[in-house]
């Protein structure tokens, strides 16, 4: 029950262990088809490249980067935690001139600071924002924020590692241009892939590239041949990670046999299970728009962080998250993704906190 990986259901698992074929035989052709549809329907998206890159999360924002990103570009990054701040130094390994706009950890931006920014810096190319920054819980609202970035000509990327399959998270309704995730997360699927989509004008900004993609892994003028092929065929790029992609397919169905709608409402129900018995025990939240599916709490004065979230461990067998960066030892950040946003997780992290605390 802490920042990722949540806990994997025993059908992921037994996908996982199917019998590994070939990436270019046609049958597994057929599964990553499907594979990279069920994305479309999670991402709520008809966008033709969404596939999932060969990596974790951190993949998937690094492919967004490297392709839409080339030296000399201006971009803007919003940071309010670990996540934006990563963003950042990503995009200025890829050459660019990064302008920061900043909030207080656990805070959000407002559109009217989003508009100051893009005002301030006219030849942005792009505005890159985190929609579930996990170091701190905090929860991004995206409505509106694509208007204002395409009037300036730039792209929207979006973040949605720990959003995605247990938050809202509408790509097409939103006008989001690129956004990435992670299997790890609400989708319930062990570690190694990041499903990504791009959309138009993302593909137009790449194709009207003047340098090559710094990354030969992570170059989507190559990998779109793999994904979605063209008048020759499928071109083969890497080696996919099979045996992942059986696994991932499984979680989506999962999703959507459960339904997107119903699993965005459990995802709340149980955050706000949560967070009932966590104020009745005097633990107030970091941020004051938090995620459901990442609860970010204050330790209680004369708790050990160390020492109570090891005793969780190795009294109840339940993994809560400490704090990072700036928060390190200042916070607990407690999952309720996927697989793991249940009432009897919700009801036995509260009952065995309250007996370690007191």
């Amino acid at each position: 029950m802490g920042p990722g990986p949540s806990p994997v259901p025993q059908r992921v698992l037994r996908a996982l262990a199917a019998p590994t074929i070939g990436h270019l035989d046609p049958q597994y052709i057929a599964i990553m088809d499907e594979t990279c549809e069920l994305l479309r329907q999670v991402f709520r998206t008809k966008n033709p490249l969404t596939f999932p890159v060969s990596g974790t999360g951190m993949a998937g924002m690094e492919c967004v980067a490297t392709n839409l990103i080339e030296p000399g570009d201006e971009v803007i990054v919003c940071i309010n935690g670990v996540f934006g701040a990563r963003m950042k130094d990503v995009m200025e390994r890829c050459g660019a001139k990064v302008h920061v706009v900043e909030a207080p950890w656990g805070d959000i931006f407002s559109l009217e600071q989003l508009a100051a920014a893009l005002e301030e810096h006219p030849q942005a190319r792009l505005l890159g924002i985190v929609h579930a920054e996990t170091s701190t819980g905090a929860h991004q609202p995206l409505a509106g924020l694509a208007e204002l970035v395409h009037a300036r000509g730039a792209l929207l990327v979006v973040d949605a590692v720990t959003s995605l399959g247990g938050h809202d998270v509408r790509v097409d309704d939103w006008g989001i241009d690129a956004c990435y995730s992670g299997t790890q997360k609400c989708l319930s699927c062990p570690p190694g892939l990041a499903p990504v989509t791009f959309g138009e004008r993302a593909l137009t900004r790449m194709d009207a590239r003047k340098t090559k993609v710094q990354s030969w892994y992570l170059d989507v003028s190559m990998l779109r041949k793999y994904y979605v092929g063209g008048s020759g065929g499928r071109f083969y790029h890497h080696t996919a990670p099979i045996n992942m992609t059986y696994a991932l397919r499984e979680a989506l169905l999962i999703v959507l046999e459960e339904g997107l709608e119903a699993r965005i409402a459990r995802h709340h129900q149980m955050h706000l299970r949560l967070r009932k018995g966590l104020e009745t025990m005097g633990l107030g939240y970091v941020p004051k728009h938090s995620l459901h599916s990442l609860n970010c709490v204050h330790i209680p004065s004369g708790a050990e962080d160390a020492v109570v979230r090891r005793r969780l461990l190795e009294d109840y067998g339940i993994e809560i998250g400490g704090g990072l960066g700036v928060m390190a030892g200042k916070a607990w950040r407690i999952g309720l993704m996927g697989h793991g946003a249940t009432i009897r997780n919700v009801d036995l992290v509260l009952t065995a906190l309250r007996k370690v605390l007191h």
